[in-house]
C-alpha cells in the first residue's frame, strides 16, 4: 500500500493528497467522520490542521484522528 507523502487543504472537508507511487487527487474526508475522535474535525478551522505523519504513512490531526491510507487511496479522485 502506498504511503501518503503530501496533503493540502482544498475546501470544506476535502484535501488533496499525494502518494509515494505518484497517485494524487482530491479526497472528501467527511465520509470518515464516525466516532468521537472525528467530532473536532467538523470545525473547518480544526480540519485545516491536517498533516502527514510519515511514520504512519497517512494524514493526521492534532487530536490523534487519522484515516487509513488504503481508505484514502480507494477514495482519491485522480487529478491530471
Amino acid at each position: 500500500m502506498p504511503d501518503v507523502i503530501e496533503v493540502r487543504y482544498v475546501r470544506d472537508y476535502t484535501v488533496w493528497i499525494k502518494f509515494d507511487d505518484g497517485t494524487q487527487g482530491d479526497v472528501d474526508i467527511s465520509r470518515s467522520f464516525k466516532g468521537p475522535v472525528f467530532e473536532p474535525l467538523r470545525d473547518r478551522e480544526y480540519f485545516r490542521q491536517v498533516r502527514v505523519n510519515p511514520d504512519l504513512g497517512t494524514i493526521v490531526w492534532p487530536n490523534g484522528a487519522d484515516v487509513a491510507p488504503e481508505t484514502l487511496y480507494e477514495r482519491v479522485q485522480v487529478t491530471a
